[in-house]
């Protein structure tokens, strides 16, 4: 409450969506615990791309039988340098 005014919180969201490409370091979710770190993707209340690439999510099932929402990267494809 700053200067005694209540406002939400709009820091704590899911940044991007599925299929967005996003560059290395690029911040994925804020403060949302339900998403968990997947394939190319670090950190914990903060989660950002370790490469570049295409943002997708993925559904697992874990022991206890919750379910849980990953937050993955596919590494865009190295492009081919033409010969001249």
């Amino acid at each position: 409450m700053v200067g005694g005014f209540s406002r939400p919180r709009k820091d704590k969201a899911l940044k991007v969506s599925n299929g967005q490409e996003v560059k290395a370091g690029h911040i994925l979710v804020r403060g949302i615990p339900t998403y968990k770190t997947g394939v190319n993707v670090k950190g914990l209340g903060t989660l950002f791309a370790l490469c570049p690439g295409e943002v997708y999510f993925s559904r697992k099932k874990t022991r206890g039988g919750k379910m849980r929402t990953f937050v993955n990267v596919k590494p865009l494809s190295p492009r081919k340098k033409s010969s001249a």
